[in-house]
């Protein structure tokens, strides 16, 4: 089928949230170089918006320029478009514009939503109706993060990340994300990880401990259990973000987190009036903040026509 032979669509937007790891367990590096994962992934209340519309020939635009976002076929979003009608077997292309409220480079996961985002709009927009499980396959070919971002929610990623289930979660969470001028390259993280756990174990494991207090509703419990195996590599790659985080435990939250591979630093708090009192601890530090709750739903169509 050619795009000619369909008629014209109107255009359609998708939301995608930003993921938090509430545990992120890291193993050796597989044979093929990536490294397997015990994480509890929890979508959080920032978003991209991701809009797409019938188009002459593939084309991604940011609604606002940012140089450290490839526009060509470097973005995971339009290689997400590709995959989709690679799938179907369709010569289709369409103009994929991106409202970024995900902090770039910041550990949270911006792309992967706008990836997510990128395949529920264009599956909508051509009516094509992929099933779930072909949505989340493709998903997994593009990235360890994007079958996440399509569900949302709370849920453990076994794999490298890109094997989801949902969790029972009970808790109300209010996150105050502090952001960071320079990103820290996932990569380089896990490189040195490597460095400093040469005896890392092939399966890192799960967090059952974790995974009950979340279903429990314990937040205090799901406080004392948050972990990240990468973060005594990310404060080696950016020591500026030892006194950050000494800034933010210094406010008393219940937990402080780095934000997958980082930089992005998060606090926990209970309710949202404390995480408000925080939030303007924080600016008034000068650093750059925001608040999140979690759990969020995940990709879901907010435009149609």
């Amino acid at each position: 089928m050619t795009a000619a032979a369909l008629p014209p669509s109107p255009g359609v937007t998708v939301r995608a949230p930003a993921k938090v790891n509430l545990h992120l367990g890291v193993g050796a590096p597989r044979p093929d170089g990536l490294h397997p994962l015990a994480t509890v992934y929890q979508a959080v209340g920032l978003y991209d918006d991701v809009t797409v519309c019938d188009a002459p020939e593939w084309r991604v635009e940011l609604v606002e320029p940012d140089p450290s976002v490839p526009l060509d076929d470097g973005n995971i979003a339009l290689r997400a478009g590709r995959a989709l009608v690679e799938h179907h077997g369709l010569d289709l292309a369409a103009e994929i514009r991106i409202d970024k409220g995900i902090p770039v480079a910041g550990g949270m996961a911006g792309g992967s939503a706008d990836a997510a985002a990128t395949l529920v709009a264009l599956d909508r927009l051509w009516g094509l109706d992929t099933s779930d499980t072909d949505l989340l396959r493709i998903a997994a070919e593009l990235g360890s993060d994007v079958p996440f971002a399509l569900i949302g929610g709370t849920a453990m990623g076994t794999g490298r990340g890109e094997l989801v289930e949902p969790l029972a979660d009970a808790t109300d969470l209010w996150w105050v994300v502090v952001l960071s001028d320079d990103g820290l390259s996932t990569p380089a993280a896990y490189r040195h990880f490597d460095e400093l756990h040469p005896d890392a174990p092939s399966e890192p494991p799960h967090p059952d401990a974790l995974v009950a207090a979340l279903a429990a509703g314990d937040v205090a419990a799901v406080a004392d259990r948050l972990e990240n195996d990468l973060w005594a590599a990310a404060r080696d790659l950016r020591p500026d973000l030892v006194e950050v985080e000494a800034d933010l435990r210094s406010m008393d939250p219940l937990a402080v987190l780095l934000s997958g591979s980082g930089p992005t630093l998060l606090m926990l708090f209970g309710d949202v009036d404390a995480a408000r009192a925080a939030l303007a601890d924080v600016t008034a530090l000068g650093h750059r903040a925001s608040i999140a709750p979690g759990p969020v739903a995940g990709a879901h169509v907010v435009h149609y026509g």
